[in-house]
């Protein structure tokens, strides 16, 4: 008996920007699912967003996770390539995304990101961040530099240390994932994450059906004043 997975995604584009440069990908039937934050403007960023998801969409399973998520990297190796190359035809200083994709196979589980797009796990009660940003405030966080309240309103926040198109080499992190049944993932863009605090985050995830779930969160958001895109895609597992 494998065990069932069930998803949902919203996207929404704020209140305040006038183009929704995230894209996400919610494809259970895969197992795979993936949400990129473009950047650059001007039909950039989302141009990015949008090339990553519908990418990702067509790459093929393998035989194992392992198989499917050295596809899924080299795939994002590629597109950051494609992404250097149009940023130089279209003549324009920056076009990119960060990325986060979750990918399982029965009870494993693979993360892979750059940037600061998150993946979230909640197990019995306990809220866990599975991936870890590639930001300025991140990287002064670790250095013990600067709090997680003062790296939120930090005026630096913006400012991501890794993204699909911004260096010739894309250096993806990778964390490996024992899933249990009952587990709920988040991934979520950073307007979610910026708006929305950890302990909500929690109790949103405990409800059951996904689409409420992910409805919640981006309304919570809005709620806030939603200056960025908000994206979430929310898996529960069971057995």
């Amino acid at each position: 008996m494998g065990s069932t997975y069930k998803s949902a995604s919203k996207s929404h584009v704020g209140m305040v920007r006038q183009v929704n440069e995230d894209a996400c990908l919610d494809l259970p039937e895969n197992r795979l699912w993936v949400v990129a934050d473009g950047m650059g403007g001007h039909a950039a960023g989302d141009y990015v967003s949008s090339l990553i998801v519908d990418s990702l969409r067509s790459v093929p399973l393998g035989r194992s996770l392992e198989e499917y998520s050295a596809a899924l990297r080299n795939d994002l190796i590629r597109i950051n390539a494609t992404v250097r190359e149009e940023t130089a035809n279209r003549g324009v200083t920056m076009m990119g995304s960060t990325v986060v994709v979750f990918a399982a196979r029965g009870l494993r589980g693979v993360c892979l990101w750059a940037g600061d797009s998150r993946l979230y796990r909640l197990r019995d009660g306990v809220l866990d961040g599975i991936s870890r940003d590639h930001s300025y405030v991140q990287d002064l966080q670790d250095s013990g530099l600067l709090s997680e309240a003062d790296a939120r309103v930090h005026p630096r926040a913006n400012i991501v240390t890794r993204a699909i198109g911004v260096e010739a080499q894309l250096e993806l992190a990778v964390v490996d994932l024992l899933i249990a049944p009952g587990d709920s993932y988040l991934l979520c863009s950073d307007g979610l994450n910026k708006t929305v605090e950890d302990h909500e985050i929690r109790e949103v995830l405990n409800h059951d059906a996904p689409d409420e779930i992910v409805r919640s969160l981006v309304h919570l958001g809005l709620n806030r004043g939603a200056p960025d895109n908000i994206t979430a895609i929310v898996v529960k597992v069971s057995a």
